[in-house]
């Protein structure tokens, strides 16, 4: 088939070397140049850059408006694809291919329709998780569903383990899924189940509240690693917490209060303590969470709220 691929970050990578594997990419379209770090430098969307590697057409464009649609148009596709392109497609060029479009997600629809549903998944506590591809529609996240795929979601996985892991295992159920429309053997089925939303996440989401219980600690923290990046605050400055450990059988400290055990850091909160691994304090590099509590001015008596 002739395939319109639409994506941006390096969750999509996978995808995009599935289809163009598999069909003929007629176009990539992925968003602008964006500046990055700190000499705010404009840089190619990963999907760019690999479209480029792979010698594919590339538009970018932050919104699909007429002029896109007129490029697309007159490249006559088949099927349009999305992988977290992060902008809307709307008529008239949701109806422009043969087959429309489809949309690979990464949560078993219904449950977390939105931007980040690894991330709320994990946050939720979630035990499993998936990935889904769609049939799209003008309501967000609400088409009828190709195929879905099942994972457990680990103990101790982040919101970016996870969806790494997702995007190489979507990546074949969309393959798969496009092999089955080009033969005309793919059949939709309705999304049944309740409906949950998955909201991009703010800083704010990233703030931990270390008077909740432990294990809700532990998730948001792992939910919002490696982005926005969980935080509390030490002396009214952000203080990033890049890795943690759950513990067992370890008597509990009060919610924030910092105490060195061994050589371990642990960290208190509603319930048990967790321990801390990888830390960041504000206007410093991350560094293992004993060297920075050796480092402190005053290792007694510290508290993070």
């Amino acid at each position: 088939m002739r395939i319109v691929f639409a994506g941006t970050p390096a969750v999509a990578i996978p995808s995009l070397a599935a289809v163009a594997a598999r069909h003929e990419v007629v176009a990539v379209i992925t968003r602008e140049d964006a500046p990055l770090g700190r000499k705010r430098v404009l840089t190619p969307s990963p999907v760019a850059a690999e479209a480029a590697r792979l010698g594919l057409p590339v538009i970018k464009a932050n919104r699909l408006r007429e002029e896109v649609t007129e490029r697309i148009a007159e490249l006559q596709p088949d099927l349009g694809v999305v992988v977290a392109y992060g902008g809307l497609v709307r008529e008239p060029l949701l109806s422009l291919p043969r087959l429309g479009w489809v949309n690979l997600h990464f949560s078993l629809l219904p449950r977390w329709r939105g931007a980040a549903p690894v991330q709320h998944a994990v946050i939720a506590g979630d035990a499993e998780t998936g990935a889904a591809v769609f049939h799209l529609v003008p309501e967000l996240d609400a088409g009828d569903v190709y195929a879905e795929l099942r994972r457990p979601i680990g103990p101790d996985e982040t919101a970016g383990e996870l969806l790494d892991a997702l995007a190489v295992e979507g990546a074949a159920l969309l393959a798969d899924t496009t092999d089955a429309l080009a033969v005309g053997t793919a059949v939709a089925v309705p999304q049944q189940g309740e409906i949950t939303v998955a909201p991009k996440l703010s800083l704010d989401d990233a703030r931990l509240d270390l008077t909740q219980p432990a294990e809700r600690v532990y998730a948001r923290l792992r939910g919002v690693t490696p982005e926005p990046g969980a935080f509390a605050l030490l002396g009214g400055e952000r203080f990033k917490l890049h890795a943690a450990r759950r513990t067992i059988d370890e008597p509990p400290l009060a919610p924030g209060a910092v105490e060195a055990r061994g050589r371990r850091v642990l960290l208190g909160t509603g319930t048990d303590p967790l321990e801390l691994v990888t830390v960041q304090p504000a206007g410093k590099r991350a560094m293992p969470a004993a060297d920075w509590l050796r480092g402190a001015a005053s290792p007694t008596g510290l508290v993070l709220s």
